[in-house]
């Protein structure tokens, strides 16, 4: 199922898909697409998988951390997405690929298009991409057939929310809080002023990220949003545990906990 029918499917049932983003290669390549399982078989709807970049401005210290890690060990931009094609393989869930704009034009709209869809993958997330910008690389996606995915912040016209749905995107992806991606203590002050402004735009399905890290934040969102998608909290139990046992542990009992919360 691509990820626009998983995201059909929710609505009619009243759901909210659960996207956990982790980052390929880590905390090892060879135990990336296990952990992946292990997110699967605890709840999990389809995944965000980053590749690792060294000039990372959306990522907090925990992500960019992680892609120091997963950059040192070897995972390269090309066995990133070979990973992300594992993913997209053994789980059988929707996967898009999450990465910045500068490897994408290093290796050319077509060809990275080609890339993603060869992958299996639904489409891709452009982190630093302006809406402005976005609508090039949309349309080579589009004809690859795979979509662009683009960010809209609190501080994003509506104007510019109507030219990232003029995309036609399987959702718009609804920043939440300003500044890098992180986990936070309390509940997001603008999430739900941002869905409102995004639904006065298009009816298109809007997932939620960037500072959702406990069942309780990805209850509130998903109160407002038709995907919430967890990403610090997620690889900063990879990074904290001692062994990819551990990890799996923990992040088995992370997504089942998130899982709870939203349904």
């Amino acid at each position: 199922m691509t990820l626009a029918a998983a995201l059909r499917a929710a609505r009619s049932e009243g759901r909210t898909l659960l996207l956990p983003y982790l980052m390929a290669g880590v905390p090892t390549r060879e135990a990336t697409v296990d952990l992946f399982m292990a997110m699967t078989e605890a709840g999990a709807d389809g995944f965000e998988v980053g590749i690792p970049y060294a000039d990372p401005l959306m990522d907090g210290p925990v992500i960019e951390a992680a892609g120091r890690l997963a950059l040192s060990s070897g995972t390269t931009f090309g066995r990133g997405m070979e990973l992300a094609a594992q993913v997209a393989d053994r789980t059988g869930l929707p996967c898009v690929v999450m990465t910045y704009v500068n490897p994408i034009l290093r290796r050319g709209y077509e060809r990275f298009c080609a890339e993603v869809a060869a992958a299996g993958l639904d489409g891709m997330i452009a982190a630093d991409l302006p809406v402005d910008e976005g609508e090039p690389l949309a349309m080579v996606a589009k004809e690859a057939g795979v979509s662009l995915i683009p960010l809209v912040a609190p501080t994003t016209s509506l104007e510019r929310i109507g030219r990232a749905a003029a995309m036609d995107p399987p959702f718009i992806y609804a920043v939440a809080e300003l500044g890098v991606t992180g986990e936070r203590a309390g509940p997001s002050e603008g999430a739900s002023r941002l869905v409102a402004r995004i639904r006065q735009v298009t009816d298109l399905p809007v997932g939620m990220g960037v500072g959702i890290s406990t069942p309780e934040q990805a209850r509130d969102a998903a109160m407002v949003a038709d995907a919430v998608i967890v990403g610090t909290a997620v690889v900063r139990r990879v990074m904290e545990a001692g062994s990819s046992r551990e990890a799996t542990r923990a992040l088995t009992d992370l997504v089942a906990s998130l899982r709870a919360a939203i349904d």
